[in-house]
């Protein structure tokens, strides 16, 4: 008996451990443009009116956006030059409450039955377990970017991309350069894309 009970203990922690491994979670992706082929040229990049001085988290986003617009036939200007666009770059990261994060400990009893020394028994029906511990909850941080490409001569916002995903808090995936860099892949893929249509980048 003592043998199967722990036998069933390692075999709960063992499941508890694969239900709490993090999964990398798809980027939800929108493009809009005008439609027209896009003429590139050079780029730089600007944070969204409002947002402020740019700081380092800023400036993780906004070099994820640029390395991506260089693959897709923008160029950086010459020194002392204006870029002919501008990416203007907006991010926000907010946590919400997901899951129980279990402890990876449950006692199941239940299911089997005791013989007693005379021949007689005592049947336990059916099963209940129980997680060991206090039960704690994950923190899901959800992170949403906005490019808007603008010609610098007139305003005029060329393309724009909007693009959300999500991550357990303690993951690495979760942290800023591969969050932007992640978000920004996503956002360049198939550049322009097709305009108002949303799709899942995995």
């Amino acid at each position: 008996m003592k043998r199967s009970l722990a036998l069933a203990l390692a075999a709960t922690t063992a499941l508890g451990a694969c239900a709490t491994t993090p999964r990398v979670a798809p980027v939800e992706v929108a493009r809009f443009h005008l439609g027209a082929p896009l003429e590139t040229g050079t780029l730089t990049t600007e944070p969204m009116p409002g947002a402020g001085a740019p700081g380092l988290e800023f400036r993780s986003y906004a070099a994820a956006v640029e390395t991506e617009a260089l693959k897709n036939g923008f160029t950086i200007p010459a020194s002392g030059t204006t870029a002919q666009y501008v990416a203007v770059v907006g991010f926000s990261r907010t946590a919400r409450q997901g899951p129980p994060r279990s402890s990876g400990l449950t006692i199941g009893l239940g299911g089997g039955g005791f013989s007693g020394g005379n021949g007689g028994g005592v049947g336990l029906g059916g099963g209940v377990s129980f997680p060991v511990g206090k039960q704690r909850y994950r923190e899901i941080v959800v992170t949403q970017e906005t490019v808007q490409i603008r010609r610098r001569r007139d305003g005029t916002v060329i393309w724009e991309g909007r693009a959300e995903t999500s991550a357990d808090s303690a993951a690495p995936d979760a942290q800023t350069d591969p969050t932007a860099a992640k978000l920004a892949r996503a956002l360049f893929q198939g550049f322009p894309g097709e305009s108002g249509r949303t799709i899942t980048v995995k």
